[in-house]
């Protein structure tokens, strides 16, 4: 998550060069992306929440219900890119994601520490082992792809989204090797023990991501105020 500062120094110096048509074809581009994310995070939560409930996998079934996070998160997104003026929607939008953070720490925690306490036999998934590994190599890309469209727009609101998908990512390696350790050497509580670690790192980008509802609210503002820097540097 970026802070106030660095936000405002991205917004400030690159956001004013931005055409108007330009500015279109990035809102459009994040409009594709979190719908891809979408679509692709619906069908990751059927077949992971199935897998997780035939294998008893309590990480698998949680995986499945971030997924559902996920489209949350990238349906706020796509919603606020519908406006006319996407800006206007950073805080609410932020809210909404920091939630979803939340919302996805508390589950993983909740479940890991009860497979933990129950020392709960995970069976091998095949179907996890796939989907899991199909999500690390394709949430990566998805990622960077906003990523980098939200910063040349100066979108808080598309970075912290981009920062959701990267926690999936993290999760999906999390829950892999889990499955694949527990299904290699029987070491049932690996997956336990790294969605307790995810679940540290949701918590962080969660809590950055309500703080940022300031930073988030002044990004018309600082391009307002970037803008007239360049032409009152012009006149001199």
């Amino acid at each position: 998550m970026l802070c106030r500062r660095e936000l405002h120094l991205r917004v400030t110096t690159a956001a004013p060069a931005i055409a108007e048509d330009r500015r279109h074809i990035l809102q459009r581009r994040i409009r594709w992306i979190v719908t891809a994310t979408i679509a692709y995070n619906l069908v990751e939560a059927v077949v992971a929440i199935t897998a997780g409930a035939v294998a008893s996998s309590a990480a698998l079934v949680g995986f499945g219900l971030d997924s559902t996070i996920e489209v949350l998160s990238a349906a706020a997104v796509a919603w606020q890119f519908t406006r006319r003026d996407p800006e206007r929607w950073e805080k609410g939008t932020l809210r909404v994601i920091a939630v979803a953070f939340f919302a996805l720490a508390a589950y993983v925690t909740v479940a890991s520490v009860l497979a933990l306490v129950g020392r709960v036999d995970v069976e091998h998934s095949t179907l996890g082992i796939v989907i899991t590994a199909l999500s690390v190599v394709i949430m990566p890309f998805l990622s960077v792809a906003e990523r980098r469209a939200g910063r040349e727009l100066g979108s808080a609101t598309a970075i912290a989204d981009s920062k959701q998908t990267l926690i999936c990512t993290y999760l999906s390696a999390a829950v892999l090797v889990g499955l694949v350790v527990n299904s290699l050497f029987g070491w049932w509580w690996a997956d336990a023990v790294a969605g307790l670690v995810i679940a540290a790192f949701a918590i962080r980008e969660g809590t950055e991501a309500w703080r940022g509802d300031a930073c988030a609210t002044s990004v018309g503002m600082l391009l307002e105020e970037g803008h007239e820097g360049v032409q009152g540097r012009d006149h001199h």
